[in-house]
């Protein structure tokens, strides 16, 4: 699999998401090769401020890898990370970070500030992209359903 292959099973957990009334994000967490997170938001399901895709994958790694330390992992996610996000990514040690477009209201890899350049011990590598365009329609077509009028079918592409 290439980057492109794992943007996309974080975009079909984003759909998920999205369809379960939450904002479509979804995220994977790769190491060797192989997919050892899945996570998509999940606030409203579950009430939870802090149950983003990024936090969803990283609990999901930390329990298959048995530890908390995600050395040579790499995070896809469909929306540029938040700062609760961010720090998640910080402490849990992911090696990298690539996120499918930008948050202009909450995004902390470019967006708002940058959180990965301050002065903590760790320093992910941070990535835009890949599939910008798709990880935006979601979020788009969502949003436009959500405000848009009454009987508007729910695409997420």
């Amino acid at each position: 699999m290439n980057h492109e292959d794992y943007m996309r099973e974080a975009l079909a957990l984003a759909r998920q998401a999205g369809l379960e009334g939450d904002v479509p994000v979804g995220c994977v967490i790769v190491k060797d090769g192989e997919i050892v997170g899945r996570g998509r938001n999940r606030r409203e399901e579950r009430g939870d401020a802090t149950a983003h895709a990024e936090l969803e994958a990283i609990r999901d790694a930390c329990e298959r890898l048995g530890s908390w330390r995600l050395h040579g992992c790499t995070l896809y996610v469909t929306l540029e990370p938040c700062p609760m996000c961010a720090g998640g990514i910080i402490n849990s040690r992911i090696e990298t970070v690539r996120y499918g477009v930008r948050d202009e209201k909450a995004g902390c890899c470019t967006s708002v500030l940058n959180l990965f350049e301050e002065r903590f011990n760790h320093h992910p590598r941070i990535y835009q992209g890949p599939l910008e365009e798709e990880c935006r329609a979601v979020l788009q077509d969502f949003f436009e359903h959500l405000r848009g009028p009454v009987g508007k079918d729910l695409k997420l592409l």
